[in-house]
């Protein structure tokens, strides 16, 4: 390993750790942002993708994130090529919710969030930001323990993404192929800030009726949801398609666009397998049974 590179991940380690002492839960991540650690089922005949960690091994996400010195000590030691660390959304004592305003969309993301914030009549308080390599903002935001937000990527605005429940955000130190995340000036010392409650009503999925719903056939919204996955690149497919389903079984269609997003899937490379365990999670998520 290039000096350069044990540089960053003792770097790494030591944010992380740092992180870890303000009670975020913390892993290795590799210079694409993505977890360093590779799952230990991937060469399984029939992958567990139901293992959240009880195996007892590491390389299960954000499922190995922890805040105990001596755990992210064996994280990093067990992934030396580690240049940052993620730090686990939706976890107990802060319950953190990120606010990602890309700038790679084209879209003037900070202007759609001031732009909510006086549609909705909330405002953004002082909290912690991070800077990332692309020029964009990560605002640290904390939601009551008994709120699970859910991760979205464009449905609150074009070029907001959603770090909440199962999601993580790159800790600031962390060394990308791209540059390093910094925390923006005069935030450092701040802790994350409450979710206003009018934005957070927004990152909620709707509640789930208390009485019958009629479904509405699939009609025009589910083929868009459809063509939606089927435009999926490859690194965007999962994504695209838990994106799909939440929005799916939010409007009552879930059940009926399960085979057609499924199929969609296949198109884009996804396994029957992955397509359905993905589906069945945007049920969950959503509050409705797959």
């Amino acid at each position: 390993m290039a000096t350069t590179d044990r540089q960053a991940t003792t770097l790494a380690l030591a944010h992380a750790l740092s992180a870890a002492e303000r009670g975020l839960a913390v892993i290795p991540l590799s210079r694409t942002k993505l977890p360093a650690l590779r799952s230990p089922h991937r060469d399984a005949d029939s992958p567990t993708t139901s293992c959240h960690g009880e195996c007892g091994a590491f390389g299960h996400g954000v499922y190995d994130a922890s805040t105990d010195p001596v755990r992210i000590r064996e994280l990093f030691a067990a992934a030396p090529w580690a240049t940052g660390y993620g730090i686990a959304c939706g976890l107990p004592p802060h319950h953190l919710i990120g606010v990602d305003l890309d700038t790679k969309s084209g879209t003037d993301s900070s202007a759609a969030l001031r732009e909510l914030a006086l549609r909705h009549l909330f405002t953004i308080p002082d909290t912690v930001v991070v800077l990332t390599p692309s020029g964009g903002r990560h605002l640290w935001l904390t939601g009551p323990p008994d709120a699970a937000v859910p991760n979205s990527a464009g449905r609150l605005a074009p070029g907001i993404d959603i770090r909440g429940a199962g999601g993580y955000l790159v800790g600031p130190g962390s060394r990308t192929d791209h540059g390093t995340y910094t925390t923006a000036p005069g935030t450092a010392h701040l802790a994350p800030a409450a979710c206003p409650p009018a934005l957070l009503r927004l990152l909620l999925p709707p509640p789930r009726p208390t009485h019958p719903a009629t479904h509405p056939s699939a009609g025009d919204q589910g083929q868009g949801l459809v063509q939606f996955v089927l435009a999926a690149h490859e690194g965007q497919r999962n994504t695209r398609l838990f994106w799909a389903a939440c929005r799916a079984y939010e409007n009552g269609i879930g059940p009926a666009l399960v085979a057609p997003l499924v199929d969609a899937a296949l198109n884009t490379g996804l396994t029957e397998r992955e397509a359905r365990a993905t589906i069945a999670s945007a049920a969950r998520m959503s509050g409705r049974r797959p």
